[in-house]
């Protein structure tokens, strides 16, 4: 049976974890390890059980533990190249057994699928996992629109994390300076609740069953604004919450438990 958590998430830190069986992985590592690992403890996964981390991007939000966490456990990562060269110039790779992954790949559990983001990074993937029991996992947050390898590779997944970052209103009125906000709102920025829930209502009309709303802006988005916001997209093609799909909505610091597919 395939499970995945959301352990952080936001721009204070992000890391999800997959498992199938005994076995894990995790996407990104944006706090310290010492938080990671004792999330991981609180849900009683062992951090020995983790084979493998699969970053999406070189921002500290996505990769401040990277080295810490990996060397310790020799945790191999896996990365987009343009990424890889960021982090191995700063120092960031030192001790780590550290890949560039450009196309699909087979493990012994699960099988990878990166595609291409619109980010302000100097690379950033997203990642379609497809493990033993045949659930198909979706990772796509850092990105400023749905890129047509993402909507490629993310239609028919199980249960997809999909940025649900800001709300247009909060951002325009908000107190960020106007270069920031151009940036959040522009190609190479961030998905915004109205993007998230159209891209929801296809999702959800090709088998997703399982929405996690990520990377929520503090200052920009509010939870509830952002899971009304999808509930009501998905009203649109008339699509019933706990019925068709489960909604959950990614705290900055996760307390639930691991979701069960």
């Amino acid at each position: 049976m395939s499970k995945i958590c959301q352990l952080f998430s936001g721009s204070s830190g992000n890391s999800i974890y997959i498992g199938c069986g005994k076995s894990g992985i995790l996407v990104d590592a944006g706090t310290s390890a010492k938080r990671i690992t004792d999330a991981l403890s609180q849900r009683e996964i062992d951090i020995k059980s983790i084979s493998a981390l699969f970053l999406t991007h070189e921002h500290t939000d996505h990769a401040s533990a990277l080295r810490v966490l990996c060397s310790r456990n020799k945790i191999p990562v896996y990365t987009n190249a343009k990424s890889f060269e960021k982090l191995n110039s700063m120092g960031c790779l030192d001790g780590v057994q550290a890949n560039v992954l450009n196309e699909e790949k087979s493990f012994s559990f699960f099988n990878v699928k990166p595609f291409e983001q619109s980010h302000d990074s100097e690379g950033c993937n997203g990642f379609v996992f497809t493990m033993q029991d045949g659930r198909r996992i979706g990772i796509c947050t850092d990105t400023g629109y749905i890129t047509p390898q993402a909507e490629d590779a993310l239609i028919g997944c199980d249960a997809v994390f999909l940025e649900s970052n800001y709300e247009r209103s909060m951002l325009d009125t908000g107190p960020y300076p106007y270069p920031l906000k151009k940036r959040i709102a522009g190609d190479n920025g961030h998905l915004s609740n109205a993007d998230c829930g159209e891209f929801s209502k296809a999702l959800i009309s090709n088998g997703t069953t399982r929405l996690i709303l990520s990377h929520l802006s503090r200052e920009n988005n509010l939870p509830e604004i952002a899971r009304q916001n999808a509930v009501a997209s998905l009203c649109e093609i008339g699509a019933k919450q706990n019925s068709d799909y489960r909604l959950y909505v990614s705290k900055p610091v996760s307390d639930e438990g691991v979701i069960s597919l």
